[in-house]
């Protein structure tokens, strides 16, 4: 069995994550849509309803509170990327050709 380098099995990790994220999303959407529709499976069912949350929405403040520096601070974050390193030409076979000298 060939092991991945770290980096490698972030980036397949991130990017199955993509794709559930994706997956999820449609699934969502479609019971959003029809409600009713495949909601009961052999082990889960879904259920859609509607809740009313209460959230704090900053851009209802005034602009002198949004622009005041005393208001805001400076936080560092840590960033992980994952970016693809760029291929190496694979070589053809044989190539480059190698022939031995014979001197007589």
């Amino acid at each position: 069995m060939n092991r991945l380098s770290p980096a490698d099995e972030l980036t397949e990790i991130r990017s199955e994550i993509a794709r559930l994220r994706l997956r999820e999303a449609q699934l969502r959407a479609g019971f959003l849509k029809d409600p009713g529709h495949g909601a009961v499976g052999r082990w889960n069912r879904v259920e859609v309803g509607l809740t009313l949350l209460n959230r704090f929405d900053s851009r209802l403040l005034p602009a002198a509170i949004l622009s005041d520096p005393a208001y805001r601070r400076d936080t560092q974050v840590h960033v992980v990327r994952c970016l693809p390193l760029q291929a190496l030409p694979v070589p053809r076979p044989g190539w480059p050709i190698r022939r031995e000298v014979v001197l007589h």
